[in-house]
């Protein structure tokens, strides 16, 4: 890819640059489309979700932070989140975990996107991880619940319940 991405989240974060934001803008948006679209959203909706994805992006560029994700796999995220609240404002519930993740071609990315996961892949992920972070993804992608949701079922704070979720 001819654009960094990640230096333009930074010039975004650091300046406000509204030039790398442009560019950003160009170089993800296409992607995101297509990825939105591929987990069953129309072309509009696609369109809708990406201004909103966008617009946080810029809100929140100073959140941004290279060394925990890439800026394609963060805006990627903020994509995914803000579809799982359009779907729940339609009262499209529960969400699967299909419609969460659909096969998605990203550069940065070393999973194998050519085949599935499986039901003993995901076991075998979940595995790898804490009690508590696993009963914290498990509520949150395959119950469809809030982190506020979470944090109350599980008497636990709501910071607490993000910081799980940031394996």
């Amino acid at each position: 890819m001819d654009v960094n991405l990640n230096q333009l989240m930074a010039k975004i974060a650091e300046d406000r640059d509204r030039d790398a934001f442009s560019r950003l803008f160009l170089a993800v948006a296409p992607k995101l489309k297509a990825f939105l679209q591929k987990g069953g959203l129309s072309p509009q909706n696609a369109e809708e979700i990406i201004q909103e994805t966008m617009y946080a992006v810029w809100d929140r560029a100073v959140q941004f932070n290279e060394s925990k994700a890439s800026a394609s796999t963060w805006i990627y995220t903020i994509a995914r989140n803000k579809k799982i609240d359009w779907l729940r404002k339609l009262g499209r519930q529960p969400v699967t975990s299909a419609e969460l993740w659909p096969d998605v071609i990203d550069e940065d990315s070393e999973i194998d996107t050519d085949g599935d996961l499986n039901k003993e892949t995901v076991r075998k992920l979940l595995s790898n991880l804490t009690i508590e972070q696993r009963q914290v993804v498990y509520k949150t992608y395959f119950e469809s619940k809030s982190q506020s949701e979470i944090a109350a079922d599980l008497d636990v704070p709501l910071g607490t319940v993000k910081s799980r979720l940031r394996l």
